[in-house]
């Protein structure tokens, strides 16, 4: 026999993910919310009774010159800030503006979101930016902006070889904007060399530093690097060298093949000092401990035989 007591069902709950242009919308909202007023009465003046703090309207605002009476009584349809429907609305719309990830589209980077022109659309390589960030935008002219101040041009090799012309009209695009203007190159066709090397005149009169990708990945590396690393110091790349003059000397004659760490160590103990071991012979470089005939002559020769020889 069927049970006759039916099941109570159980409502699912639905939650809808916001889509960038309802953040967008609300982060706008916020910033009109937010936007500085003539004088303090209107910074003063909310109405409490919609589900947004929004600023009074005029006709709700007394007039500089009247006198506002001390009893006037609170409007019915107010509500008190004791109220915790209020409280959460009122937190809740001021978190919208932080959770926002992209920044207007007035061309220039904004927080940690790459802004992406809509010609770039269906191009492979934002699938493998993956670890920054990035948006559409309708009003920037390089491919990918960046930081306030650093934008990417992208460009195939494949591509460059059915249009030249279009880099060039590209940067011709970009004018003075930005002080790091990059063109990233994706080498995706064996036969380079002419292309490349038209690219390269191209981006040397167009002012532009150029970056080579063999992958699709590595170009995504790329511009998730030149994001994250938007606000540090070019300090981190530059090669730390000591600034005591054993490292230097040690950095100077280990430049010769085949001389290490220890050969430096035994020249600078027996000829005392780096113009001590210049002036010395190969015969008494090879006396050395350690360092042998072969050694010594590469050592001499390093000192004595000119730059450019002669023809």
């Amino acid at each position: 026999m069927a049970d006759s007591t039916e099941q109570p069902t159980q409502r699912k709950r639905q939650f809808r993910i916001p889509t960038v242009e309802d953040i967008e919308k609300s982060r706008n909202d916020a910033e009109k919310r937010l936007a500085p007023v003539e004088s303090m009465r209107d910074a003063l003046s909310f109405d409490l009774s919609s589900s947004t703090l929004q600023p009074a309207t005029k006709a709700d605002t007394p007039a500089p010159n009247m006198a506002v009476p001390s009893t006037a009584q609170p409007s019915e349809t107010r509500t008190s800030h004791s109220q915790p429907a209020n409280t959460a609305t009122i937190a809740g719309n001021r978190a919208l503006p932080i959770a926002s990830p992209a920044g207007g589209g007035g061309g220039r980077g904004s927080g940690q979101v790459v802004l992406v022109n809509e010609l770039q659309r269906g191009n492979p390589v934002l699938e493998c930016v993956r670890n920054v960030r990035w948006s559409y935008s309708k009003d920037i002219i390089p491919d990918y902006v960046v930081g306030r101040t650093s934008c990417v041009l992208y460009l195939s090799v494949k591509y460059h070889r059915l249009h030249p012309e279009y880099i060039s009209k590209r940067i011709d695009g970009l004018g003075k904007q930005y002080r790091l203007r990059v063109l990233l190159i994706h080498v995706d066709t064996d036969d380079c060399k002419i292309p490349l090397r038209e690219i390269n005149r191209i981006a040397v009169v167009g002012e532009m530093t150029i970056l080579l990708a063999w992958s699709l990945d590595e170009a995504g590396r790329y511009i998730e690097t030149l994001k994250a690393f938007e606000h540090r110091q070019p300090d981190i790349i530059r090669e730390r060298v000591e600034d005591t003059y054993m490292a230097r000397l040690a950095n100077s004659l280990t430049s010769i093949k085949s001389v290490n760490k220890t050969d430096v160590l035994t020249l600078s103990s027996n000829f005392g000092s780096f113009d001590g071991v210049a002036r010395a012979t190969s015969d008494e470089l090879s006396l050395c401990p350690g360092v042998g005939d072969l050694k010594a002559q590469r050592i001499f020769k390093a000192f004595h035989e000119p730059f450019i020889p002669e023809k």
